[in-house]
């Protein structure tokens, strides 16, 4: 083989393999330099220099004396055929590993920097500890934890996810993908709605319980643009291209603001917030809502109000109206999530047939409006005797 013809394989090969041919040549110098070291009277050390222009190979030897140092060194350039068939069998394994080397050190390269992105792959294998995703030149781990609770990914099913960790491993990079960490959410925005895209809306804090709510709060750097509007956009189109991604979990929407009155009030969403006191050091609030807002406020087994304290990052207490007198007046009525009552956990629901508020606790219970009101006034009268 001509060493233009040689060039060209070098080329070839550099292509299909998707490395340089810089990287290749250096696969090649390696291979050439344990390969001549297999040649009967081989020197004891050698270095190969390959021109890359048109791949003319030089290889000067030393001999490495009882101190260990290189010495009498010399041209020792073997003729093409002089290697051998062993040299040459060498020269092909050193080769193929090396270049299995290469491929996963450029893969490795290519997603060691992309850890909090989004990639689009395949579902190839799925048992209970964790599901193998293609992405193409690689396959990523899904983790079972890293899985939405209850959602089984099922083969040849085309997934969205987002890139949490990339190992480096004697096997190649593994790269460690999630379903359930609150960046897919914005990842998943960014392509749906332009304004985040181009850095004119932000999405300031994600609160998420993965297969059942997402809450994000969302910011317009542009006083013309709703930040609001725009994620949700035309007839509702953008958020539902990731609701649909997500499996139909759902997704509230509210505008961050800098007041954290304001920004608790609107992180309540849908409930209607009458007054927010915080506390002192800002990391408390007592909410205040209309008794008939309270069950919204708190939501289905707290769910509405412990994903409004993640995104503000308050803790937040909410009580009715009524409660928030009664309090005034010194009568402690602690409901939805109160602190002073057997009844210290649960919350208030709307009877559907009847129209009544029913306290339903934690531990089965449920307490009607008025029995609550007379248990409450016996402990007062107890209180006060």
């Amino acid at each position: 083989m001509s060493n233009l013809d040689m060039s060209e394989a070098v080329r070839m090969l550099a292509e299909h393999h998707g490395i340089s041919v810089d990287a290749l040549l250096q696969v090649l110098v390696e291979a050439l330099a344990t390969a001549y070291k297999k040649r009967p009277g081989a020197a004891d050390e050698v270095i190969v220099e390959v021109n890359p222009e048109n791949l003319d190979m030089k290889f000067t030897a030393y001999d490495v004396d009882d101190d260990g140092n290189w010495v009498n060194e010399r041209d020792d350039t073997p003729s093409k055929n002089e290697l051998g068939r062993i040299a040459a069998a060498t020269f092909k394994q050193v080769m193929s590993q090396r270049i299995r080397e290469v491929e996963r050190d450029r893969k490795f390269e290519e997603y060691a920097n992309r850890e909090g992105d989004l990639v689009t792959g395949i579902i190839q294998q799925s048992d209970g500890r964790y599901a193998l995703v293609d992405l193409g030149k690689v396959e990523a781990l899904l983790p079972q934890a890293e899985q939405v609770p209850y959602e089984r990914p099922v083969t040849g099913d085309r997934v969205k996810a987002y890139i949490v960790e990339v190992r480096k491993t004697a096997k190649g990079p593994q790269i460690v993908v999630s379903r359930t960490h609150p960046g897919l959410i914005k990842r998943l925005f960014e392509l749906e709605v332009p304004e985040i895209a181009d850095g004119v809306v932000e999405i300031k804090s994600c609160a998420r319980e993965p297969g059942h709510r997402t809450k994000i709060a969302v910011f317009s750097n542009d006083a013309n643009v709703d930040p609001v509007g725009a994620c949700v956009g035309a007839r509702g189109g953008r958020v539902r291209m990731v609701v649909n991604e997500l499996r139909g979990e759902k997704i509230d929407i509210v505008s961050y603001s800098e007041d954290l009155h304001e920004f608790v009030s609107k992180a309540l969403s849908p409930a209607k917030v009458t007054e927010v006191r915080l506390s002192e050091d800002s990391t408390q609030a007592d909410v205040i809502v209309p008794d008939f807002q309270l069950s919204l406020a708190i939501g289905k087994e707290g769910q509405n109000a412990r994903l409004a304290a993640r995104l503000t990052g308050v803790r937040i207490d909410i009580k009715s109206e009524t409660q928030a007198a009664n309090e005034a007046n010194g009568i402690f009525e602690p409901r939805g999530g109160s602190r002073n009552t057997e009844y210290a956990e649960g919350e208030w629901r709307t009877n559907d047939e009847t129209g009544e508020m029913q306290f339903h606790a934690t531990d089965g219970s449920v307490v009607s409006e008025q029995e609550w009101a007379g248990a409450s006034s016996e402990e007062t009268e107890s209180t006060e005797n």
